[in-house]
């Protein structure tokens, strides 16, 4: 009752545009591939204030093992944060944690990763933060999360990259982007259509 009394004409418009495109793209789905070798990359991203109502930032990531999509989140962070690198970093924390219980489950599995986890982000101020042991004032209240990734850094577990925004792939999670961009990085998700079954398949 309270959802359709505050509904609006831009929410009905939308919400069409999301029924139209999963009409549209029902048979799509992520395909799995055998790749080698075993390493763990992922993308971050993170619209700073994108909530015009609480401007709260929205975290997304994306972690590939090899060439194969395996997780995936996109979510409203939980507090008001006060810059981009802030919002930012909060989403290379999310990112790093996921990886480390992922690196401990292939461990037990008896296919430990050689490698460290490369972690892309385009905010040059969060790769800095990552990277510098100086704690600064303006960053103490993300602290848990800074020692949490320089620990995971400087045992080389994790490295955290910078990558161009045009080729940041988890920006389709948080942003409206031109068809062309966004078809191009749903096809570095690994979701497409089935391939097609030769005749006589069952």
């Amino acid at each position: 009752m309270l959802i359709y009394a505050c509904s609006r004409e831009p929410h009905y418009t939308a919400l069409k545009r999301i029924i139209r495109y999963v009409k549209g793209t029902f048979d799509y789905g992520i395909h799995l591939y055998p790749s080698a070798p075993i390493k763990l990359l992922a993308y971050m991203d993170a619209d700073w204030a994108g909530c015009p109502d609480t401007r709260r930032s929205t975290s997304s990531y994306c972690l590939f093992l090899g060439d194969n999509l395996i997780s995936w989140s996109a979510k409203r962070q939980t507090t008001v944060s006060c810059s981009s690198a802030e919002a930012e970093y909060r989403v290379v924390a999310n990112v790093v944690s996921e990886s480390c219980w992922i690196r401990n489950l292939l461990l037990e599995l008896h296919c430990p990763i050689p490698t460290a986890t490369l972690v892309y982000c385009d905010n040059v101020s969060a790769i800095y933060i990552s990277g510098n042991p100086i704690n600064h004032q303006r960053t103490k209240h993300i602290e848990l999360d800074i020692h949490f990734v320089r620990e995971k850094v400087a045992r080389g577990q994790v490295r955290v990259l910078h990558v161009p925004t045009r080729h940041q792939i988890a920006d389709i999670f948080t942003k409206g982007l031109p068809l062309v961009l966004f078809e191009d990085f749903r096809e570095s998700l690994s979701i497409r259509r089935p391939p097609a079954s030769t005749s006589g398949e069952c």
